[in-house]
Formats: C-alpha cells, sequence, structure tokens
C-alpha cells in the first residue's frame, strides 16, 4: 500500500510517498481502508520535532485521525464495511496512523457513523469537532440560555465550536484579531464580534459571557477568568498563542472566587459522545468546514501549507 513514512524530523519537502505492506490484523485491532484524513497542526511537530524522540517509535506513519471502511473487523463489534472515523488514543504516534491507504487501528478509537455526508465533508469532523464538542458539553456544560465567548474563533476549532453551540441554542460571542474576519464569522452562526486585543475584561461588551472556550491559552488565560461573568465557567483547550505556561499562576489570586477552571484532553473519546456529537450534527443540518484538499501524492504541498498556516480553515489529505 502507499504510505508516508517517516524515520526522522524532516522538512516539508523530504516526505515522500512509500510502499509498504498492508498490516496484518490482530485481535483487539481493525484494519480501516482509509478515504480521507484531516491534518492537523500536532502531525506538522511531530515531523519538525518530535519524530527523533524516544519516545516515538520510528519509522512511524502520522496521522492521528480518519475516515474509512473497515476491510477486517477482526474480533469487534463491527463489520466489513462499516463507514467509520477514527482518532487520537496514540493514533500517529504510538502506532502507525492516516496517512496510508490502510491503518490498523485499536477497536476503541473506531466508530461506526450513519451519515450521508461525502468522504471528505465527514473528514473534517473527527478531531476538530469532536475537541469543540467536548470542551463544550463535558467541560462547559453549554445549555442554550448559556452566553459562549469563544477566543481564537478563527481556527478550525473554533469555528466548529461556533456550529455547535449555536446548535445547541447559545448565544455566541466571538473574538479574533482582524475585523476582516468576522463577516465569514458571523455567516457560521456568531452573534456578536469582538477585536481579541488580549484585554478582553476591560471592553465594553454587548452581552457579558458566562462561558468561554479559551483555544488562545495560556497567553491570554489569566484575561477570561476575569472576563467571564460570575458564575462562570472557562475550558482552555487550546495554545494558538504559543505559550505554553504560566508564569507565577496563584490558582487561589488568579482564579476569581465563583470561576471554574478546567480543560478538555481528546485523547479518548467514548461512543457516547460521538454519537451525540454527531446528532447534533445532523439534526442541525451542521455542514462539516474545510479549506484546502490534496491528495496523498501532494503530501509535500499539504505540509507545506500546514506548516506555514494561511490555509483560513482545515486541510484535507484525499487518500481513495
Amino acid at each position: 500500500m502507499k504510505a508516508v513514512v517517516l524515520d526522522k524530523c524532516c522538512k516539508a519537502e523530504d516526505l515522500k510517498v512509500s510502499e509498504i505492506p498492508v498490516p496484518e490484523v490482530k485481535p483487539g485491532w481493525v484494519l480501516v481502508r482509509v478515504r480521507a484524513a484531516g491534518l492537523n497542526h500536532s502531525e506538522a511537530l511531530l515531523r519538525m520535532f518530535e519524530a527523533d524522540h524516544e519516545y516515538i517509535h520510528t519509522p512511524i506513519v502520522p496521522g492521528i485521525e480518519c475516515v474509512g471502511e473497515v476491510v477486517d473487523a477482526s474480533d469487534s463489534q463491527l463489520h466489513e464495511g462499516d463507514r467509520v472515523i477514527a482518532l487520537m488514543g496514540g493514533m500517529g504516534r504510538s502506532f502507525n496512523g492516516s496517512y496510508a491507504e490502510y491503518a490498523l487501528l485499536p477497536q476503541r478509537q473506531v466508530f461506526k457513523v450513519d451519515t450521508d455526508l461525502d468522504w471528505i465533508s465527514l473528514a473534517a469532523i473527527p478531531e476538530t469537532y469532536y475537541t469543540a464538542y467536548g470542551s463544550l458539553s463535558e467541560c462547559l456544560q453549554l445549555v442554550a440560555t448559556d452566553t459562549l465567548l469563544v477566543r481564537g474563533a478563527t481556527s478550525t476549532v473554533g469555528q466548529a465550536a461556533i456550529q455547535l453551540a449555536k446548535a445547541i441554542g447559545a448565544r455566541v460571542i466571538v473574538a479574533a484579531r482582524r475585523e476582516a474576519s468576522f463577516e465569514r464569522l458571523k455567516a457560521i452562526g456568531a452573534d456578536c464580534c469582538i477585536i481579541d486585543d488580549e484585554c478582553i475584561c476591560q471592553q465594553s461588551l454587548p452581552m457579558r459571557p458566562n462561558k468561554v472556550l479559551e483555544l488562545i491559552g495560556p497567553k491570554t488565560l489569566r484575561d477570561s477568568l476575569l472576563t467571564v461573568s460570575r458564575p462562570g465557567y472557562v475550558c482552555s483547550t487550546g495554545v494558538l498563542g504559543n505559550v505554553y505556561s504560566i508564569p507565577q499562576f496563584d490558582p487561589i489570586k488568579d482564579i476569581p472566587n465563583g470561576v471554574f477552571l478546567t480543560g478538555f484532553y481528546s485523547n479518548f473519546p467514548s461512543r457516547k459522545a460521538i454519537t451525540d456529537m454527531f446528532d447534533i450534527i445532523t439534526n442541525a443540518h451542521i455542514q462539516p468546514l474545510y479549506a484546502k484538499v490534496f491528495t496523498l501524492d501532494e503530501i509535500v504541498e499539504a505540509h507545506t501549507l500546514l506548516e506555514k498556516g494561511g490555509a483560513g480553515g482545515k486541510i484535507i489529505l484525499q487518500i481513495n
């Protein structure tokens, strides 16, 4: 089968498609014919920085998510021909991932989906929409009476969160760095757009959020904690600000009374969460968002864009 294989850290231009054996099925694992895969920043980090570390067992096929069809269900409850999504759980790092025509995946990470979406649209969902949905449902416990602020709203997860939050019925404020983004964000459901000057707590907002999805991360987390009303919830999910810790963070002093701080980790999705997420997507007629589609043979172009940014949304790798 065709696959992209990392032996060590490299530049995007060094990526190439190789021929490797189709994986042999084993108990507890499912063989999936990969139709398409969403690309993620973590895969660029793997290629640029992580592949040389001991905890990455190279050679490795990257890719933390995919969509496709079951070829061999092994001892799972799935069946040959089932349309499935798969994500996380060590995919593309601890074991071979989705940059290949076939992927052997742990059955706990593979989920049958009942959907009429085409493969490309479906490939936009797994990691991006699950991260947004888990943050909103499990961590923020978002309901229709809430007012949500999404920081990092132009990101793939931010845009998915806007769509899902509106489907739930919440009012949505979005924060972005450029006013040029406002029209696009309003088109997918934003009720109010504001400029993120990293001091939103000092702005006069038309409505005060009681819940905040923090995708910028530690860089603006203190400001989010001061922005939310009380009682209020802040979920820190992303690190788009490229700051990974907060110096001298004092939980007693920096988390205001009546404000609850949580974070979302997407590594082990549950069957119920995936089902509930797809119910919302289907019932609300949400159209999954993506920006660019590349073939497996265009992996250099795809990873170059992934690394540099500027795609304007999710990048999809079409496999079969």
